[in-house]
């Protein structure tokens, strides 16, 4: 389990949050579920998550809480030396926190300990918000897959961070 105390310095929010990012749990999965729904046109099943908390020997999940509350959650897929990140989601009310960022420092910080060597992910054109984390933590755009998301016919960048660093 990591515990983080995070300073709120972003507009008018001025406190303290006491962030543990842990690994997902079964328990976890009614909220995971609710979140997923609410920031995603495309949310993944209950089952998914379950299938791969439970079943997926390649995946890793975990949850980003304040006490009881789920703030975001993110997971990844290691294949090899490679992870691929799957998800990241932040409950609109804690996004421009910080949470994302460490969410994501995160994951990378498993993976090499799991020994990644190379991350990557897909993520839509329009997600300005998720790009600019991203190419913040050293992503580079390789590829563009057109007309990936199927609620809209959006495309997807491949970003790529290779070596993983933090």
């Amino acid at each position: 389990m990591l515990t983080i105390l995070m300073e709120i310095r972003k507009s008018q929010d001025y406190g303290v949050l006491l962030l543990e990012i842990t690994k997902m749990l079964e328990a976890d999965l009614d909220a995971v579920v609710a979140l997923e729904a609410s920031v995603f046109t495309l949310p993944w099943s209950r089952p998914l998550f379950l299938k791969d908390i439970k079943e997926n020997k390649c995946a890793r999940f975990f949850t980003a809480k304040e006490g009881d509350k789920l703030l975001g959650y993110g997971g990844f897929w290691l294949l090899q030396d490679e992870m691929n990140i799957v998800n990241i989601a932040v409950s609109p009310d804690h996004r421009q926190k910080g949470v994302g960022k460490l969410l994501l420092k995160h994951l990378l910080s498993e993976g090499m300990k799991e020994g990644a060597k190379f991350a990557t992910l897909d993520v839509r054109v329009n997600n300005t918000a998720a790009r600019k984390l991203y190419e913040s933590a050293g992503f580079i755009f390789i590829a563009l897959r057109k007309k990936y998301y199927t609620d809209n016919q959006e495309d997807a960048i491949v970003m790529w961070l290779n070596p993983i660093k933090l």
